[in-house]
């Protein structure tokens, strides 16, 4: 079984989602399910069919996410030990990078494709720029190809935090 890297935060949220569609959205749907029932002939229930389509896809959300918490590899970097050398880029990391040709700085978190946010800076292992920073140590400058063209970057800072 293909392991499933997230940060603590994020198997926290998928824990949370995951309750909150089995104790609040299981019985909503049901009851829905019911109260359409009761209108009588199913074949032309509107209500009916967009219920069951409703309770399909909560049912599949729930067992995506019970399928991706079995196969966690939770990455805690807060509690990784490190020398007093350059920090590498890795999962669970934040970056500061500097954009060689804009001068401008930007910080990512490298994290788990469900809990990955743009508007948060929160960037999945599984980007472009993401797979372009892993490995790399502090000073390091790199181009990343991405789907409008290629991006010069230098590593200023890498956190374990």
């Amino acid at each position: 079984m293909e392991q499933t890297p997230m940060t603590p935060r994020g198997e926290e949220l998928l824990r949370s989602e995951l309750q909150r569609l089995k104790t609040v959205e299981r019985p909503r749907i049901v009851a829905a399910i019911a109260e359409a029932r009761s209108h009588g002939d199913l074949s032309e229930n509107a209500e009916y069919d967009a219920a069951k389509e409703e309770q399909g896809l909560c049912e599949a959300r729930i067992k995506d996410i019970e399928s991706k918490i079995a196969s966690a590899n939770v990455i805690d970097v807060t509690k990784l030990k490190h020398g007093n050398g350059k920090l590498k880029v890795i999962f669970g990391s934040t970056v500061t990078l500097l954009d060689v040709d804009t001068e401008k700085e930007i910080t990512y978190k490298i994290v788990g494709e469900d809990e990955a946010d743009i508007d948060n800076n929160l960037i999945s292992y599984k980007t472009p720029i993401a797979k372009g920073l892993l490995g790399k140590c502090e000073e390091d400058e790199i181009e990343i190809k991405i789907p409008k063209g290629t991006i010069c970057y230098e590593v200023v800072k890498v956190e374990y935090i």
